[in-house]
């Protein structure tokens, strides 16, 4: 039951993340969980659920996240699923997502 309640608080904070409004609840989640702080709250939860996260710079261009399966060979075929986005918090965030929505 835990894993299910962890899961479902990880799915809303990333829904919520991805809205788009002036309401200063979703303005303060935003900010909450777009940095360092929000990536990592992000990696440990999903940690939680059984997913590790690479996590790859590339110059200028951006960042991929890609989540895998704990405990397997990190193989791109054996990915759970992978974003490219400017900010390291952006792919994190939508990596994670597809992960969920996958699982």
């Amino acid at each position: 039951m835990l894993g299910a309640s962890r899961r479902a608080s990880l799915v809303a904070a990333l829904g919520f993340v991805c809205c788009s409004g002036v309401d200063p609840t979703l303005q303060i989640l935003q900010t909450w969980l777009s940095g360092w702080r929000g990536v990592g709250l992000v990696a440990a939860g999903m940690a939680r659920l059984g997913y590790d996260l690479s996590l790859t710079r590339y110059a200028e261009l951006g960042w991929r996240a890609t989540f895998y399966v704990s405990g397997r060979e990190h193989s791109p075929t054996g990915a759970a699923a992978s974003a490219f986005e400017a900010t390291p918090f952006g792919a994190v965030q939508v990596a994670a997502w597809e992960t969920l929505a996958r699982a």
